[in-house]
């Protein structure tokens, strides 16, 4: 199988989301855009950009906003299924979402930088 690389999001100082299977983290906080969208589990976040995953192949969906090619998303350690990739939104008014990952909410978590410094609006500071 060879040897699996991941990208730590650690030491970036900023909060990310890790797979709430496995931990692996996922996405910086300030790559996610909207927190408006629906998945097969409830809540779904818009990122522009994630790490750390694969993708399945290419499927036609019809969405509540269109007819969309879409990916659907796994964990690149666990193999969960996360959400899906938008490659194709027929819809002109649908475009921006190319590119874009959804990342469903039920299976994901928000988590801090604990090397980072200071107090912020996840929690106290780390005692030293």
């Amino acid at each position: 199988m060879g040897i699996l690389f991941k990208r730590s999001l650690e030491g970036s100082g900023e909060p990310f989301f890790g797979c709430a299977c496995c931990g692996t983290h996922l996405a910086l906080y300030k790559h996610l855009r909207s927190t408006n969208f629906r998945g097969r589990t409830g809540t779904g976040f818009l990122f522009d950009k994630v790490v750390n995953i694969t993708t399945g192949p290419s499927e036609d969906s019809v969405m509540t906003t269109g007819m969309h090619t879409i990916r659907i998303i796994y964990c690149i350690d666990c193999h969960e299924n996360l959400g899906w990739r938008y490659e194709v939104a027929f819809e002109e008014d649908q475009k921006y979402k190319e590119g874009k990952f959804i990342l469903e909410e039920a299976l994901i978590n928000k988590q801090a930088d604990v090397d980072a410094s200071a107090d912020d609006d996840l929690g106290s500071p780390r005692p030293m």
